[in-house]
């Protein structure tokens, strides 16, 4: 969730008993990675396993680039975005409400679903159309768009 536009700052959920939670608390950095729905099932299989038993990129063979600013593995292909953040340790906030704040010190997207500001859902991007996990396996994705009527 955004924060704030100026310095970009998000908020984010990460339960505090996750390797994820430890790995950021750890290292003060972290990616979010916006996969598009040619990777649900990829997302939900590795969201549904724990890096503390294996390395998830080897195991489910994931193809990586590394982001230019912090140096962390992103997937090669199929999102149509990430984010490289640093963590901004708010305690309180973390422990009580799992909510980690970061700022965004660099970010790129996929041209075909992302350009000059704006998501793009067109037919012939629908493998990068944003996906939005409900539970148990269920998701919905971000490519039906309404657009509100100038009053």
């Amino acid at each position: 969730m955004p924060v704030e536009f100026t310095p970009p700052r998000v908020a984010v959920v990460i339960d505090k008993n996750t390797f994820t939670r430890e790995l950021i608390a750890a290292s003060g950095v972290f990616a979010i990675c916006l996969p598009g729905s040619a990777l649900i099932d990829l997302t939900y299989a590795v969201g549904s396993e724990s890096g503390r038993a294996l390395d998830k990129f080897e195991h489910f063979g994931i193809d990586t680039l590394v982001t230019p600013l912090l140096g962390l593995p992103v997937p090669a292909s199929g999102c149509s975005a990430w984010l490289e953040c640093r963590l901004i340790p708010e305690r309180h906030t973390e422990d009580a409400y799992d909510t980690c704040f970061a700022e965004v010190v660099g970010a790129a997207a996929d041209a075909r679903i992302f350009r000059d500001g704006h998501w793009l859902f067109e037919s012939g991007n629908a493998d990068l159309q944003t996906i939005h996990h409900l539970g148990g396996g269920n998701f919905i994705c971000a490519g039906s768009v309404v657009r509100a009527a100038s009053l």
